[in-house]
């Protein structure tokens, strides 16, 4: 008898588990969101950081009940600066990104990605009482996650790796607040 009562327990706990695991829906439509962080660039051995801030935004399609295909884009700015404003300093400027990211649902209201695409940077250099900027391309890549906090809002995080010309690179760490639409 306690065998029956066990295997109908655990009968019951799967079938009560089944439509929510059928809830897991990937994230589709249009989205907006605010990009805050850490951007750490490296550059001729040089390594400095700063606040990352900007906005981003896409369009995410549904391939499968829980995979979606979609297209970034994204515009940020670094608080970065190396050297002293005196005598010599670069300051990062605007990245410009576009890319196409996979995400997959993994609970009802939480989803993971994968990222990819292109990435121009702009960096601007100070000696003495001359100024110049210059544009760098480049790839990016990075993976996240966003949790769903009420009605079409969410959170996330992410972290990114951009690599670009003359041997300059960056890594990100950024928080995420955004709706879809």
């Amino acid at each position: 008898m306690k065998k029956i009562l066990l295997a109908t327990a655990a009968t019951s706990a799967f079938l009560a588990a089944t439509p929510a695991l059928a809830q897991n829906v990937a994230p589709a439509g249009p989205r907006v969101e605010a990009v805050v962080g850490y951007d750490k660039v490296k550059a001729l051995g040089e390594k400095d950081g700063g606040a990352l801030f900007g906005i981003g935004a896409g369009y995410d399609f549904a391939v499968a009940p829980s995979v979606s295909l979609g297209a970034d884009i994204e515009a940020t700015g670094s608080t970065m600066k190396e050297g002293d404003e005196d005598i010599a300093e670069v300051k990062a400027g605007r990245d410009l990104y576009a890319g196409v990211r996979a995400s997959v649902a993994v609970a009802p209201n939480a989803n993971l990605y994968v990222k990819g695409g292109y990435t121009n940077a702009r960096f601007k250099a100070t000696v003495a009482d001359d100024s110049f900027s210059e544009n760098f391309d480049g790839y990016r890549l990075g993976a996240g996650g966003q949790l769903g906090i009420g009605g079409k809002a969410y959170v996330g995080s992410e972290y990114r790796y951009s690599n670009y010309e003359d041997g300059l690179s960056r890594h990100q760490v950024a928080m995420t607040v955004g709706t879809r639409f």
